[in-house]
């Protein structure tokens, strides 16, 4: 075992060591030190994906989270009912910035609060009947939406309600799909098995349901990327300006249509790979479309994405990916000269979830930042598989990571700079460290792709470099 390794454990056994003896061997496995060549096979993988520690706190969301809060929600022209209590449905208020072009309440519903409100004379005698009611008064209210979906909330599982005959029969009388989404809250053990589900629910109520008439050698779709702030439509500018041509957003700005088209597609490129692996190795099974990651946080990983994607087409792609490449390098290499002297050498924690622990790490690097720490709220073992490389030797990688050991390896590790989500902004903001919110991109955006960069180096430099942190007086 390495040094640095050695340093890594030493801090982790320290943190560890507050908690009781049988929480700190259920939270000690999913805390580890990176070894990048994983010498130590599984012996030393992080434990993911399993129900968190009751008592320890959980920065998690649920399945319904997932459901329609990532993978449903962005869908801009079907009508997202939250099914249940008004609490859960207050998620409906939209929050997570997905930018999309249409008219609020005429033919874009992303942004509208809409529930069942559940009540407790529903959860005696149940909610169909009302269910059935109020699709009709969607229908009625909005007659421009081409769908609703049903997103079930934990009540509704619980008495059994039978949301798939009320779906069936409102998808005959009202003449657009009504689909029913089973990811009530208490299913699985994060927000990941709501994207599931909710690829599940894709899968079997619209893809392949219409087509297009006109098809190309370069019709691809662009999955798992929710243009928060507007990222889908920064990648979708260098696909295009490549010589392809984009049939279908999933989900950013999407359309239900786009959904049902995607298996026309040649080839599926998936940025999230957590919210929509499902859904792009269904299609390869089923209409052997094949598919690949890409990364566009960042002119290196961009580089290598747009070249990676270009090697499955022919040489018209690869001359114009080419071409792209050396129109935008000077600017990126101007962003980078602009802001790596006052950014270079500084560090960087974060704990995110979807994508974003590994792929915004080459974003970091290209402005001579380090990441000294990452992990994901609800990642899988192949997440973490593709973390350890992206991460140097002794480097702390965390699952599920808890308030507390938050804030304690913090603490120890001293990083410039924070990025993670707006539950512990405040937390970080009051220990005098900088603070990015990495979901939402606090407020910010797009920083995907060759628009995204100049305004991600801009404001890491805002946040690390801000004079204000020189006013709070920390703690010795």
């Amino acid at each position: 075992m390495s040094t640095l390794i050695q340093q890594t454990q030493k801090m982790i056994d320290e943190v560890m060591d507050a908690y009781p003896e049988k929480a700190r061997k259920f939270r000690e496995k999913h805390v580890r030190p990176n070894d990048p060549m994983r010498e130590c096979g599984s012996a030393c993988a992080v434990k993911s994906n399993v129900k968190s520690r009751p008592g320890v706190m959980t920065i998690r969301g649920c399945a319904y989270a997932g459901s329609k809060g990532v993978v449903w929600g962005p869908v801009k022209d079907v009508v997202h009912l939250s099914h249940g209590p008004v609490g859960c449905g207050q998620y409906s208020w939209w929050s997570r910035r997905n930018y999309s072009n249409g008219m609020t309440g005429i033919d874009n519903f992303g942004a509208m609060h809409i529930t069942s409100d559940f009540q407790e004379r529903d959860i005696v005698f149940g909610g169909d009947k009302r269910l059935a009611q109020i699709c009709r008064e969607i229908k009625e209210m909005f007659p421009l939406a081409k769908g609703i979906s049903i997103q079930s909330e934990c009540p509704v599982g619980l008495i059994g309600d039978d949301i798939e005959s009320v779906a069936k029969k409102m998808t005959v009388e009202l003449g657009i799909p009504v689909i029913p989404v089973r990811c009530e809250g208490f299913r699985g053990v994060s927000q990941s098995l709501g994207h599931h589900i909710a690829n599940d629910s894709i899968r079997d109520h619209v893809l392949g349901k219409n087509s297009i008439d006109t098809v190309t050698d370069y019709d691809v779709n662009l999955i798992g990327d929710y243009n928060i702030g507007g990222d889908a439509w920064a990648s979708r500018r260098i696909l295009e300006e490549m010589g392809l041509r984009v049939i279908a957003q999933w989900t950013g700005d999407a359309t239900i249509n786009e959904l049902a088209i995607a298996p026309q597609a040649k080839l599926n490129l998936i940025h999230c790979y957590r919210s929509m692996n499902y859904i792009c190795r269904f299609m390869e099974e089923q209409y052997g479309i094949p598919w690949i990651e890409y990364n566009l946080f960042g002119p290196t990983k961009i580089y290598d994405s747009m070249r990676k994607i270009a090697a499955f087409f022919d040489d018209t792609i690869k001359e114009r990916t080419e071409a792209v490449i050396a129109k935008y390098t000077p600017v990126m290499n101007a962003v980078i000269n602009e802001y790596k002297p006052s950014l270079k050498d500084k560090t960087v924690m974060l704990y995110v979830g979807g994508l974003r622990p590994r792929h915004i790490i080459g974003a970091y690097e290209d402005l001579g930042m380090e990441v000294i720490a990452t992990g994901y709220e609800f990642g899988h073992n192949d997440d973490y598989k593709r973390t350890y490389p992206e991460m140097k030797e002794g480097a702390l990688i965390y699952d599920d990571i808890t308030p507390y050991e938050f804030e304690e390896f913090a603490k120890r590790l001293k990083p410039d700079l924070v990025g993670s989500g707006i539950k512990e902004k405040y937390a970080y903001h009051k220990m005098g460290v900088p603070f990015r919110q990495m979901h939402s991109w606090d407020y910010s955006g797009p920083y995907h792709g060759f628009d995204g960069f100049p305004v991600f180096a801009r404001d890491m430099d805002m946040a690390v470099n801000s004079p204000a942190w020189k006013l709070i007086r920390r703690k010795k």
